[in-house]
């Protein structure tokens, strides 16, 4: 070698040792602006709790109800009213996230609260959303749950909703539909509708607003409310017709009965000041239920109701919304993974500590819980997803909390980890797999009748819960439970779509599937080159932008399964990368890429924003946006890269 290449040479390696040095300087500031940021927003308790918002139907569904009840306060309704009209879409309707298709039901809502609110049906924004309205349609194309709104507020005939009376309750556990096949959220939503849909009130209404601008042919006259668009479908309304017919000779004493028999099912069920199962639709049935039993305002019961509610309102000075339910269980135990991570699980920071404790103070035990049905004999163990809902436990708080305490090496946790890993084991499906909140929650039959046509009546296995569950038990006894893993490990390859991904049921979508699924593995000791993993790495590679970063819409959960690019978001990134770095991927020119992404779109102030939603309620009819997605999920990413390089 000629001593001007030695000297060329020389001066490449000091040229990549200074980029080198700055990446890390730039790798490690961002990671602790990041942290910074978070432990700020720590609770003095030690919790997280970030804002969850959904589409627009909630807050609309709140001024609904409280014109139901005639239970009006103005200021708070133009504040949801300017809420409402900021989310209007230019072209004039409501959709169920940034940037996704007009949605008939969410606008017909949306429509029908900002007219009782006060808004001229005159006024430009109502034109424009009425126009879009009719174009789709009308609202007599809207589901189920707004026609059974439009008839409590008189809008449409009776005709033009489900036949749920209240004997439902009581069918025996052998008939097609039981109570008990259906969903938690179900559950919670349906009850309580059974007694309106039995005793049939009308709207306190005081305004006296109709929106009979917004169907094309007069609501009494309308004659296809419900599509057929299976044999099943057919059979089911003509069941539902034949039901309408025999009400009449439904004794008197039966139906009291039925009434009482749903009051003592939801009340069982209230939850205190939390609501019934923590959500907000079955929060507002229940307290319309309250209010049409009779319940007065002075009343205990229906005052926790109403508190559980307005609890949920999200008050941002000029405007306000709803949220859906509220996520500390879930906030907190990701900040965790995110925390002990930058720590390289070495140390337990007081912080850290803090939001264990926290978790572990609200891990249940012997408490109530329809999961008790199927397994009477399993010993609790759960964590939920809210401040409290103990009838309704979930795997997949359990599991990700459980995990997060396995990382600290702390005995204090030990037993906790137990009763979680023995809990979720014991929830296990027949298909190996793992549902959410239930045990073979399979009886896919119930989506064809006339409720279901959101098509989220179950709460069957899901890959990503799966690949939580499949990371709690390797991580708390891998020989012990090696039956429980492998099982659930056969469940998510026939689960696999064809392009490498996995579905994604409670975030977006395939990113979030595979991001659920690639860790778990990685957990569970599977070597990465095996065909499956290789297909899966190969098909988020393949699914990178041109800036480095990923990112995917809820128009995914539409077909065709194919991708469809979208602009990247941060937290979808961080999936990835943590999919890649768990697949072994770090030498990967898409990783170094997309690390580069992730610093170059952080704020000042340590965050990332993103305006996307990041997942869905229901798939297609419900959608949420995690506003802790974009800023503990990058940190959790970045943390685990930069832990990596060090080893």
């Amino acid at each position: 070698m000629t001593l001007d290449n030695q000297n060329e040479s020389l001066l490449s390696q000091s040229a990549n040792n200074i980029r080198n040095k700055d990446f890390t300087l730039s790798l490690n500031k961002a990671i602790n602006s990041a942290k910074k940021n978070l432990l700020s927003k720590q609770s003095n308790d030690g919790h997280w709790v970030y804002e969850l918002e959904a589409d627009c139907t909630i807050p609309a569904e709140y001024i609904l109800m409280n014109h139901f009840t005639g239970e009006i306060d103005n200021d708070k309704e133009e504040k949801i009213a300017e809420y409402l009209r900021s989310q209007q879409n230019e072209e004039g309707g409501w959709s169920l996230y940034t940037g996704g298709n007009f949605d008939l039901s969410c606008s017909v809502k949306v429509y029908f609260a900002l007219k009782l609110i006060g808004d001229e049906p005159h006024e430009e924004h109502m034109i424009r959303a009425k126009t879009m309205i009719l174009n789709h349609g009308g609202a007599a194309m809207c589901n189920v749950f707004t026609r059974i709104t439009m008839a409590l507020f008189g809008q449409v005939p009776w005709r033009a909703t489900p036949f749920i009376p209240a004997e439902v309750i009581i069918l025996p556990k052998w008939f097609p539909f039981h109570i008990n096949k259906v969903s938690y959220w179900s559950r919670t939503v349906m009850v309580p509708l059974f007694v309106l849909c039995t005793m049939k009130p009308k709207a306190s209404n005081p305004r006296g607003i109709d929106i009979r601008e917004l169907f094309i042919t007069p609501p009494e006259d309308e004659l296809n409310y419900f599509k057929v668009t299976t044999p099943l479908k057919r059979a089911f309304l003509v069941l539902d017709r034949f039901g309408r017919l025999a009400e009449k000779l439904v004794p008197k004493f039966i139906r009291q009965y039925s009434i009482r028999k749903c009051e003592q099912w939801f009340l069982a069920r209230m939850n205190e000041k939390h609501g019934i199962g923590g959500i907000f639709p079955a929060m507002v049935n229940v307290y319309e239920s309250l209010v049409v039993l009779g319940y007065p305002k002075s009343d205990p019961k229906r005052k926790l109701a109403r508190q559980a509610i307005d609890s949920l309102l999200k008050d941002n000075g000029t405007s306000m919304y709803c949220q859906p339910c509220m996520s500390p269980i879930w906030d907190t135990a990701l900040v965790s993974h995110a925390l002990i991570e930058t720590e390289n699980e070495k140390n337990t920071t007081t912080e850290i500590k803090n939001a264990l404790d926290w978790l572990k103070e609200r891990q249940l035990s012997n408490e109530p819980g329809d999961w008790r049905i199927q397994k009477p004999e399993l010993a609790g163990g759960g964590w939920a997803f809210q401040y409290s809902n103990y009838y309704y436990p979930d795997l997949d708080d359990t599991s990700v909390v459980a995990w997060a305490m396995h990382r600290t090496k702390k005995s204090i946790y030990s037993k906790s980890i137990d009763r979680a890993a023995n809990w979720v084991a014991g929830m296990q499906s027949r298909n190996g797999g793992f549902g959410s909140f239930d045990i073979d929650n399979t009886h896919y039959y119930l989506n064809e009748i006339p409720f279901a046509d959101h098509g989220a009546l179950l709460d069957p296995p899901t890959a990503d819960v799966t690949g939580r569950a499949i990371a709690l038990l390797s991580l708390a006894d891998v020989e012990m439970y090696e039956k429980q893993i492998n099982g659930a490990i056969e469940y998510l390859k026939t689960e696999q779509e064809e392009n490498g991904s996995w579905f994604g049921r409670w975030g977006t979508n395939y990113i979030y599937g595979t991001w659920s699924v690639l860790t778990a593995l990685e957990i569970a000791g599977q070597d990465p080159q095996q065909d499956y993993i290789r297909k899966a790495v190969k098909y988020l590679i393949s699914t990178q932008n041109d800036d480095g970063g990923w990112g995917e819409s809820n128009d995914s959960y539409y077909p065709p399964k194919i991708h469809r690019p979208f602009k990247s978001t941060a937290f979808q990134t961080a999936w990835v990368l943590l999919s890649l770095l768990a697949s072994r991927e770090e030498k990967n020119p898409s990783v170094k890429k997309a690390v580069n992404y992730l610093l170059s779109t952080q704020l000042s102030n340590g965050q990332w924003y993103d305006n996307s939603f990041t997942a869905p309620g229901f798939p297609r009819v419900f959608y949420l946006k995690y506003h802790g997605y974009s800023k503990y999920f990058p940190l959790w990413a970045l943390a685990r890269y930069r832990n990596i390089l060090e080893k």
